[in-house]
């Protein structure tokens, strides 16, 4: 499972260490890399084992052929996922469309997610933990009113 954050910096040949913990996992799974893709739902990268994304893959193959929303998730994340390998020292080469993507320069955080895990711009994140904290916040005291409701 990933868990945690880590921060890490591109060397100077563009490579990034992915944490040993995050590795492990994805070698435990008989993957020796990582799927990654840009968000939809953020400005951040994606990042999935490989048996993650197969079963996503299948899943918008069990979409009808002719419904355009087929299209719009085979297009949003498989035509935009890149497979990378980890060199022997447990590095990545990520492309220069997923750094402009989540606008990354130098320094970058990796955030575990349980089953997947994602890569952000320092900075940006701390904004989204910090509005994600708010809003889970909000919602934990909506769901205590639910369940205050049910009993």
């Amino acid at each position: 499972m990933f868990l945690s954050t880590y921060e890490n910096k591109l060397d100077k040949k563009g490579r990034v260490s992915v944490p040993a913990s995050f590795r492990s996992y994805l070698s435990n799974l008989g993957y020796n890399g990582v799927i990654c893709y840009p968000s939809f739902n953020n400005q951040s990268i994606e990042a999935w084992s490989q048996d993650r994304m197969e079963k996503i893959s299948s899943s918008i193959d069990s979409l009808n052929p002719f419904e355009e929303k087929r299209d719009f998730f085979a297009t949003s994340i498989l035509s935009e996922s890149v497979n990378l390998q980890f060199d022997s020292e447990g590095r990545i080469t990520l492309t220069s469309k997923l750094l402009k993507h989540a606008k990354i320069k130098k320094n970058m955080i990796f955030v575990g997610q349980g089953k997947t895990f994602q890569i952000w711009e320092p900075t940006f994140f701390e904004k989204f933990k910090t509005n994600a904290k708010k809003k889970a916040n909000l919602y934990r005291a909506s769901l205590k009113w639910e369940n205050q409701l049910n009993k």
